[in-house]
């Protein structure tokens, strides 16, 4: 692809290393940021590097937020001692727009996948471990999804969980083996969440 101007080539390059985004539609999205009034643009910079500088993780629960506490974590009608844990924001977001849930969420900012180097010390698994040995929790509910890299998380947070006495589920198999929890339509999500059954049942299946 050849352009006339260095400029214009540079903004391509760098939209073009968002995901899912080809040079083509990285060329037709800069052209189209060009034509918008300059103060648009400028927005959209701003809004981008106050996300980058300012943003934050819940100290409770490791969600993005931007206070030190987020939204949920500091809300007194949810009930502190059931605990989802999720891989990300987006799992988070799909839970919440079920409606059906009403407790806290860990964020563990990834799966165990060892084929991309990702190991129990990158994820906030600690953490979790931490909150429940002091006496904390009461039910850890396991939502990631049904996936190789979900299952081996899900089993060695519940290895490292043995003999706390904590109750622990994980959420009922409406949600297809393989699929990502983002994806799943919220109606599934939520009868999931609300019909979740002990994890160690789920391990025999």
């Amino acid at each position: 692809m050849d352009f006339s101007s260095k400029l214009l080539e540079q903004a391509v390059d760098e939209m073009s290393q968002l995901p899912g985004i080809g040079k083509r539609t990285a060329l037709r999205l800069v052209l189209h940021m060009l034509k918008q009034p300059e103060s648009q643009t400028k927005q959209l910079a701003d809004a981008l590097t106050k996300l980058r500088t300012e943003i934050k993780l819940c100290k409770n629960c490791y969600n993005i937020s931007d206070t030190d506490l987020c939204a949920i974590c500091a809300n007194p009608s949810r009930n502190s001692e059931i605990v989802c844990v999720v891989e990300d924001i987006r799992d988070v977001m799909a839970i919440e727009n079920t409606d059906q849930y009403r407790g806290h969420y860990h964020v563990l900012g990834g799966k165990i996948s060892p084929m991309d180097g990702i190991g129990p010390s990158q994820l906030s698994i600690k953490p979790l471990i931490e909150k429940v040995q002091a006496g904390k929790v009461e039910e850890i509910i396991f939502a990631l999804s049904s996936t190789l890299e979900g299952d081996t998380t899900n089993f060695y947070i519940y290895r490292q969980l043995e003999g706390t006495g904590i109750k622990t589920s994980t959420i009922a198999r409406g949600i297809s083996v393989g699929d990502e929890l983002e994806y799943a339509d919220e109606v599934t999500l939520g009868r999931s969440i609300t019909n979740r059954v002990p994890f160690e049942s789920s391990t025999k299946s």
